[in-house]
């Protein structure tokens, strides 16, 4: 298959940076805190004794800070198609405010900070950079996160 040497223009790069995903809220369950901590095999009573935790400096259960990365989150919408189907995650970096509390409704906001092309071996790629950012039920900004999607 042969990919074009170039795709994104000057006027497609302004109109996707800043473009916002609809907002997703989930309320954390202690369940989903205690069971993710398992799966993780975290054996910190902080995330899965409740006794324990709420005689904490935290004052009850709270989630392991991966424990963002299994929620629901939307795409921010683009204004046009990239035209390749293959997807590889490029990476992300986490920075994290407050805990996560069990019964916090956490609400995910994506936001498209960065988009550019670059030719390498396979073609021309497409590299988009996102912020997420997670705000709890009052407001406050609990973590973000900024990650790079490659399509090729």
């Amino acid at each position: 298959m042969t990919t074009p040497d170039s795709f994104l223009t000057d006027t497609m790069i302004s109109e996707a940076i800043g473009t916002e995903s609809s907002p997703v809220t989930s309320t954390i369950e202690t369940g989903a805190i205690i069971r993710f901590a398992e799966a993780i095999g975290d054996t910190n009573p902080i995330f899965n004794d409740e006794i324990t935790a709420r005689k904490s400096r935290y004052g009850g259960l709270i989630a392991p800070p991966t424990f963002l990365r299994s929620m629901k989150t939307m795409p921010p919408e683009i204004p046009f198609e990239i035209p390749f189907d293959r997807i590889l995650d490029g990476g992300s970096s986490w920075e994290y405010f407050h805990p996560v509390r069990a019964n916090d409704a956490i609400t995910a906001v994506g936001k498209v900070i960065d988009i550019n092309e670059r030719n390498g071996r396979m073609g021309l790629m497409i590299f988009m950079t996102t912020e997420i950012s997670y705000t709890n039920q009052f407001n406050g900004l609990v973590a973000t996160q900024v990650n790079t999607t490659i399509r090729y």
